[in-house]
Formats: structure tokens, C-alpha cells, sequence
């Protein structure tokens, strides 16, 4: 019931998305599993830090990673906070705890050469190469998130306008503008998507070729498919287009505030995240241009 409580909260006060509340859900119910099995009737909200340490202990020696530890912890400590919000306990066991130390995950953006390279293999013979296409510019020309893309309603795309608008993290509604190229492929993909013998989500913007809503996996494939024949990176994700987004963004002089905005960010310490590419292009364009480096 309280676990309930807590769920409600997560989802009507802190405004977080449904699919993060059910990772939070699921990380409570798999301690409750463990307290069940190694602790016979203990609940949740009665553990002790003890309890809680074996369960990581339990976890390490199952070979999950420290950062995905790290998560399930936070996940507690929050219902933690709720259930001290609520007065229904009188300490967080988990007021002391450290997190496991996790190496820093340097991500590596597409270059402009790679992305255009993409974009220019692309046809527009059929609908789903369209559709294809717009998802590709529009990961880059927007950074917009995974989950946002395939939420995008028809009514989100304003063409008089020359804009989008995107729901984000916590429900925070963001204008993002288009790029007249951009505008384009829409058109294209408007015309295409009518077309469709069968439409059963009317509404939404990314529709698969029977016409159903476009899902994240499929996103995810569409954009590795295109990438893996292109890039030799290791790792071809919609958020890597995003990354890419923000790092030419801010290699180009964008003002860090501006991006953030963009992004739809909450603080700027998210945003900071793509400056090292940044930094790293300036010593680049400063070890070629300084008179000392050149002597």
C-alpha cells in the first residue's frame, strides 16, 4: 500500500514519466524480494542499512554493473525520503550510504562528415524511408530524446510556425525550431503517411507502415541500421544524435544556456556533459593557431 503511496507521488506530484516510475517500482519490488527470501517477513520500509548492504553485496556478486547498483539504491533512498516525507518512518537507513564508485562513460558524438554521409544514403522511394529520414534529421536538427519522438502528436508540428513541441521530463513543454530542410522531409512524410492504407493511431506523428504508433526499439534499430555501414564508433544510438546535436551546437559558439534550453534540461550541469568535445575542438583550433605552437 505504501509502496502505492509512493508510486501515485512519483507520477501525480513529481510529474515523472510512466516508464520511470515503473523502473522505480520494480527496483522497490525486487528488494522486497530479496527481504522476503533472505529475511523471511521483513517489508521494505522496516529493512535496516545491514539488509540493504547484503542485497548489494547479493548484486555485485551477480556481476551488475556499479553504475545499474547505483540506480536501484537511488530508487530506494527516494521511497526512503517519501516514506520519511510522510512521517511513516523516523530515519532513511540509507542516510549514510556511499555510492560504488563507476567509471565516467566518455560518449562520442557523430562527426558532421558521418551524419551527412548518413543523410545523403537516404532515399525517399518509400513511406518508411521517409519516415527514416525525418527521424534521423530530426534527432540531429532538435536533440530531442527517444521517448519524445515517438510521443510527437501531429499538433506538435507547427509549419506556419516553423517549429515542434516537445513534451519532456516531468511534462516541461519545449519549443524547438526547424531547420527549412527539415520542414521538408515533414512535408514529404505528411504526404506519405496519408497514404497509408490503415492508420490506427490517428494522432501520433511516427507511425509504423501498418500504422501503428512507432515504438522506442524500432527507433533505436532504425537509427543503428543507418549508422552501423557509416560509423566506426562503438556505440550508434538516438542518443548519440543527440549528443551529436549539442556538441556541434557548442563547437559552432552556441551560448551553453541556449542548448540547455534546447535540450530541455533542468540545470546546467546536464548540459556541461557535451562540452568536453567542445574544450577538446578548441585545443585543436588553439594548438594550430597559436604563434608559439607553430615555432
Amino acid at each position: 500500500m505504501r509502496i502505492q503511496k509512493f508510486i501515485d507521488y512519483l507520477l501525480l506530484e513529481k510529474k515523472y514519466s510512466p516508464q520511470t516510475v515503473v523502473a522505480y517500482q520494480k527496483d522497490i519490488e525486487a528488494f522486497q524480494l530479496f527481504l522476503t527470501h533472505e529475511f523471511t517477513d521483513t517489508e521494505v520500509s522496516k529493512a535496516n542499512y545491514s539488509q540493504i548492504r547484503s542485497w548489494i553485496v547479493q548484486l555485485v556478486d551477480r556481476t551488475i554493473s556499479n553504475r545499474t547498483i547505483n540506480r536501484k539504491i537511488s530508487s530506494l533512498n527516494s521511497y526512503y525520503k517519501f516514506l520519511l516525507k510522510t512521517e511513516s518512518i523516523k530515519a532513511n537507513p540509507l542516510m549514510k550510504h556511499k555510492a560504488l564508485k563507476v567509471s565516467k562513460k566518455i560518449q562520442i558524438p557523430f562527426s558532421e562528415t558521418e551524419i551527412n554521409s548518413v543523410l545523403n544514403s537516404m532515399n525517399t522511394d518509400t513511406f518508411e524511408d521517409v519516415r527514416d529520414k525525418l527521424i534521423v534529421e530530426l534527432f540531429y536538427s532538435t536533440g530531442i530524446r527517444r521517448i519524445e519522438l515517438v510521443q510527437l502528436q501531429l499538433k506538435d508540428v507547427d509549419l506556419s510556425q516553423g517549429h515542434i513541441k516537445v513534451l519532456g521530463k516531468r511534462n516541461k513543454e519545449r519549443i524547438i525550431p526547424l531547420l527549412p530542410s527539415v520542414m521538408e522531409t515533414v512535408e514529404t512524410y505528411l504526404l506519405a503517411r496519408i497514404k497509408l492504407k490503415t492508420i490506427i493511431d490517428p494522432s501520433i506523428l511516427f507511425l509504423t507502415k501498418k500504422g501503428a504508433k512507432a515504438y522506442e526499439m524500432l527507433v533505436y534499430r532504425i537509427i543503428t541500421g543507418y549508422f552501423d555501414n557509416i560509423s566506426s564508433k562503438v556505440k550508434k544510438s538516438p542518443h548519440i544524435l543527440r549528443h551529436s546535436f549539442a556538441t556541434h551546437l557548442l563547437n559552432n559558439g552556441a551560448d551553453l544556456n541556449a542548448v540547455k534550453e534546447l535540450l530541455g534540461h533542468s540545470s546546467l550541469a546536464a548540459t556541461q556533459v557535451y562540452t568536453h568535445n567542445s574544450v577538446a575542438e578548441l585545443k585543436k583550433v588553439y594548438k594550430k593557431s597559436h604563434p608559439r605552437s607553430l615555432s
